[in-house]
């Protein structure tokens, strides 16, 4: 059923490997993607950089020519000059650079940015071909491929980037918001990464999107966040995310250029001594500078990322396991199917004991504190039985006078009397036999049960029911959230994902079909699930949410953190950063 494309050199379909350590597992493709992340950043600060051979004078910068008379009341010229005074061309495109910048480490800004431009522009060809491109040509697979591993890099360099802004304490002389504008764009990149994977109309996207309502729901954001709505995470994907992203890369390189790369880490003793270390860190660098020819390095970061891609995509391809329908699964699971349906009538299945944003139960409601599922209520209303079963039935109906009287019989039961065909009805199916693909379910007090769930496998098989729950929308059938939560309901797409080793106790800290690296750039959030005592809690999600906030906040006000901002003076990385300047400045 399901179709493996194999790489073009090196086949990644194959089963996954893991590695189990104290209460964590994590696969081995993200410990070797992790590890080679380790042994760039260990080379970038280690690796000998170009010696300088000539140390330039201090820049001056130009001045910003005075007002006219008739100029000093126009906004136009008042926005100019306050423009070029804080970011003078100089600053913008910069010829030249303080001659401390001396080490591999830098170059990993222009490198991130180098894999973003690969990224928007293999994601605007994938735009441009259309959702079934990629699944259906192999052109169109390829940048796909190109699209995966642009964002793996994109990821990689912005980590590395991090590690060595933080080693280097780089929010030093009121660069605080730099650091921050840096941590903003990295939780962007995630939340347009994961969006990525959703848009992916594959079973991979199809597992993530089930598992992550849970989260999104516990917080109260699923009525307006929903996973398992195609359209919506599309449109966050290619429109929303990447005009919130571009906007905080852009504030955070034009912060960079306004204040400047910080200077190597000094230590002063006494209090005097600090203020007057803590102004020269903040001052503009007036020593010796070294030429840096910004376009040339971008071009050249641009044609080395392309290359990688380009090869990574051509040896490695990408996943891309065909989405589970409802009728793939009535045909090759016919029995969990006819189960599931009659769990739908009776009330019993996750999405009918579910809770909101889908309905009033609350099996599936976490709380912490406060139940954020219960204050902001229904809005996504689903009644499994109807939704899922009876008004499918009723188009059929119309030419089943059998079927038709018993949908009659049925609506007309009391409670009482239905639930007790139901309940008859599911002990009855664990038993079913299938003689010429026809069910046989032993003889009950079912009532017209039988008929409803043998009539709805019919429907199934002919792929009906994937059409009707997508047509009960009003406009357009992207929104994936019926069909994807009565496949669900079911025991076979959980089987299928536990072939993929894609369930929770199996992939530890991150996961994805195949032996791809998947996403080990959401381990901060994904790690608490593998803590004993959160693992089993009925509101894991919302604990793994909260957590990982914290983790977020704290991460965001590094600079403002007494003892954790001095990690970087207590471990001195930096001296081997700065390697060369503190050796030029011995001589």
């Amino acid at each position: 059923m399901f179709l493996n494309i194999s790489a073009a050199i090196v086949n990644l379909n194959k089963s996954q490997h893991f590695v189990h350590w104290s209460i964590f597992t994590v696969s081995l493709a993200n410990l070797i993607l992790i590890a080679t992340m380790l042994v760039i950043f260990g080379l970038a600060i280690t690796l000998p950089f170009p010696r300088i051979k000539k140390e330039l004078p201090p820049e001056e910068h130009e001045a910003v020519p005075p007002l006219s008379s008739e100029s000093k009341s126009m906004w136009t010229a008042f926005i100019r000059t306050k423009a070029l005074k804080f970011l003078p061309p100089s600053k913008l495109l910069p010829d030249r650079q303080p001659a401390y910048v001396a080490s591999w480490i830098y170059v990993f800004g222009v490198a991130t940015l180098a894999a973003l431009g690969v990224v928007i522009v293999s994601g605007i060809v994938l735009a441009i071909g259309g959702i079934n491109w990629w699944h259906e040509s192999s052109v169109g697979h390829f940048f796909n491929s190109m699209h995966l591993w642009g964002v793996e890099l994109f990821m990689a360099f912005m980590v590395i980037h991090l590690w060595g802004k933080f080693w280097m304490a780089a929010w030093r002389g009121k660069r605080s918001l730099t650091w921050m504008f840096g941590v903003l764009a990295f939780l962007a990149s995630i939340v347009e990464a994961f969006t990525g994977y959703l848009s992916q109309q594959n079973f991979d996207s199809q597992w993530i999107a089930t598992n992550g309502k849970d989260a999104v729901n516990s917080t109260g954001m699923g009525s307006f966040f929903n996973l398992m709505n195609f359209g919506q995470m599309l449109t966050w994907h290619i429109v929303i995310m990447p005009i919130i992203l571009l906007s905080l890369v852009g504030i955070h390189i034009l912060l960079v250029r306004v204040r400047g790369v910080s200077h190597p880490i000094q230590r002063a003793k006494g209090r005097a001594a600090r203020r007057a270390l803590k102004a020269a860190e903040a001052a503009e660098w007036r020593g010796p500078t070294r030429r840096y020819d910004i376009i040339k390095e971008g071009t050249i970061a641009t044609s080395i990322v392309l290359v990688l891609v380009l090869l990574l995509a051509a040896l490695l391809s990408s996943p891309d396991q065909p989405s589970l329908t409802v009728q793939t699964w009535s045909k090759l699971a016919p029995a969990d199917f006819m189960a599931t349906t009659a769990s739908e009538l009776a009330g019993t299945s996750e999405t009918a004991t579910y809770g909101p944003p889908y309905n009033h139960a609350k099996a599936m409601v976490q709380k912490v504190g406060v139940s954020w599922q219960m204050l902001t209520g229904v809005h996504t209303p689903i009644n499994a039985a109807e939704d899922f079963v009876l008004k499918p039935l009723s188009v059929l109906s119309s030419s089943n006078p059998a079927l038709s009287n018993a949908l009659y019989r049925y609506n007309q039961a009391s409670y009482a009397t239905k639930q007790t065909w139901d309940n008859n009805y599911l002990s009855a199916v664990t038993k079913v036999s299938f003689k010429n693909s026809q069910p046989l379910v032993p003889k009950a007090n079912d009532g017209p049960v039988p008929l409803l769930v043998s009539s709805e496998l019919t429907m199934a098989r002919s792929g009906a029911i994937d059409a009707n729950l997508l047509s009960q929308q009003q406009f357009y059938g992207t929104n994936y959230t019926k069909p994807l939560l009565f496949i669900e309901d079911g025991n076979y797409f959980s089987s299928i994902a536990k072939s993929e080793h894609l369930i929770g106790s199996q992939w530890g800290v991150m996961n994805e079909a195949g032996s791809y690296p998947g996403q080990p750039w959401l381990w901060l959030y994904t790690l608490w699930y593998q803590i004993p005592g959160f693992s089993t809690s009925a509101n894991v999600d919302l604990i793994a949410i909260y957590l990982t906030g914290v983790a977020t906040v704290i991460l965001l006000l590094v600079p403002f953190i007494p003892g954790l901002r001095d990690i970087p003076k207590i471990i001195p990385l930096h001296r081997i950063i700065w390697r060369q300047w503190h050796a030029s400045r011995k001589v």
